[in-house]
């Protein structure tokens, strides 16, 4: 399956999600994204040092998270996944061996079902070595 169909497929087709992106675990290619979604240079770099970052309070949630140039408030940060929200909406973070996946869902979907759509996605990214 190319890098697109795991967005509109698995992603986006589920209804849970609905605009994502997919880059190199670096954040600095983008391997496929929703035409309507798009993350600058310091947002990547924010998302992508939030995993290194080993501080009791990680600065993505003191900081919150940018994604498509909004600011939300990270409720969860752990090495390899980010919850954040605004409102109702919200996005999700989820890191495999390979890539990111970064997933905004709407406010008609709880944070709970759009991260398990994306872990899902991620778990099986991961067994498969991406």
């Amino acid at each position: 399956m190319s890098w697109q169909a795991y967005i509109d497929t698995s992603l986006v087709g589920t209804g849970n999600i609905d605009k994502a992106l997919i880059c190199d675990i670096k954040g600095e290619a983008t391997w496929a994204k929703s035409p309507d979604f798009s993350l600058s240079a310091a947002e990547m770099k924010a998302i992508v040092s939030s995993f290194d970052d080993k501080k009791d309070t990680k600065d993505i949630i003191s900081n919150g998270l940018h994604a498509d140039g909004v600011k939300y408030m990270t409720i969860e940060a752990s090495d390899d996944s980010v919850k954040a929200k605004k409102g109702k909406e919200g996005v999700v973070v989820y890191k495999t061996t390979q890539a990111l996946i970064i997933a905004h869902h709407p406010d008609t979907v709880q944070t709970p079902n759009a991260y398990n759509t994306v872990v899902e996605l991620g778990e099986y990214l991961k067994k498969h070595g991406m």
